[in-house]
């Protein structure tokens, strides 16, 4: 049994709403979630929020960046300074990052700390972009995984399967 969880599924499946679901029953809850960023009702980009509050945006179509994932200015710099500051999973029963996608996976920090964490004994639950080479495949084809994927028929039943994968 593998104290890593990944959830994949495809985008607006409900990962994060699972997530969100997973964590309200848990405790010691430490890491991330994405949250939507709209305007006039129309996706601008995204932002992360800790489960103890903490903000940053990741991406934004009007963010002027080197870093770029499809409509997307990605604030890699921003993103880092989070981690470093705002990101704090010592002393956590559960971690939890929602997501490693093609924007997180820009920053070598992040992928860093992805690392260490699934080394770590203290389980661990990712959302994970279904699709996607380099980082995002190194990470689905560990041993020390377990993969759930989402569907509309699933997604209500799977809260509980994952508790207790990590709960036994």
């Amino acid at each position: 049994m593998s104290n890593n969880v990944l959830i994949t599924g495809m985008p607006g499946v409900g990962k994060t709403t699972l997530v969100r679901k997973i964590t309200d029953v848990l405790d010691g809850v430490a890491g991330f979630h994405t949250q939507e960023i709209r305007e006039g009702g129309a996706r601008k980009g995204f932002r992360l929020v800790t489960f103890d509050g903490h903000e940053q945006v990741l991406s934004h179509v009007n963010i002027r960046s080197p870093h770029r994932v499809s409509k997307y200015g990605v604030d890699v710099e921003g993103f880092e300074e989070f981690l470093r500051e705002r990101f704090d999973v010592s002393g956590a029963s559960v971690v939890v990052i929602d997501e490693i996608g093609k924007m997180e996976c820009l920053s070598p920090l992040f992928q860093s700390k992805v690392r260490g964490i699934l080394a770590d004994p203290v389980p661990a639950v990712f959302t994970i972009a279904r699709k996607g080479g380099g980082f995002i495949a190194e990470v689905k084809a560990r041993a020390d995984v377990k993969t759930f994927e989402v569907t509309r028929a699933n997604r209500d039943g799977l809260a509980d399967e994952i508790i207790s994968q990590l709960c036994p």
